[in-house]
């Protein structure tokens, strides 16, 4: 249910992010390439309003985020619906076992499970679009999300990023 979401949620500075995801592992250039453009396309974001059914930097909804981001950068078309979402990809069977690029799922609504989608960036911290602070980055361990926190799925190869 929207109306119980935080009303005001962590802020995360993204150098700081971009700092740990930088020093993170020995990457190839082909991995570094990948992971740099998925960031790149969630700054664009960052801070667009959230619109249900919206889909551009004027106004977007959490799944058309995932969506465009995965789109845009790495070229993997994503189903339009958190829900459709959900079923695409592997799953990962704990939050322990979470990589970077992974969809992370929430129940949030009533009648649609899950009802809500975002992007796992490392350090326990995912890019969504929330309902009301717009795109933004949050943390599984905020109260909210870890009660709702429903599982994740893996849409590209283990080795990509």
């Amino acid at each position: 249910d929207p109306d119980d979401m935080p009303e005001e949620q962590s802020s995360y500075d993204i150098s700081e992010i971009m700092k740990k995801l930088e020093t993170t592992n020995n990457l190839s250039a082909e991995q570094t390439t990948a992971r740099e453009k998925l960031i790149m396309e969630i700054i664009k974001y960052l801070d667009t309003p959230y619109k249900y059914g919206g889909s551009t930097l004027n106004g977007i909804d959490c799944s058309a985020f995932t969506q465009s981001v995965y789109q845009d950068a790495l070229n993997v078309a994503l189903n339009r619906t958190a829900r459709d979402q959900f079923t695409q990809g592997k799953i990962v069977e704990s939050r322990d076992e979470l990589q970077f690029g992974d969809l992370v799922f929430f129940n949030t609504r009533r009648r649609v499970r899950p009802g809500h989608v975002g992007i796992y960036i490392g350090d326990g911290l995912f890019a969504h679009a929330s309902t009301k602070g717009g795109v933004m980055i949050s943390s599984l361990d905020e109260d909210y999300y870890s009660r709702r926190y429903m599982g994740a799925r893996r849409v590209v190869d283990d080795n990509t990023f």
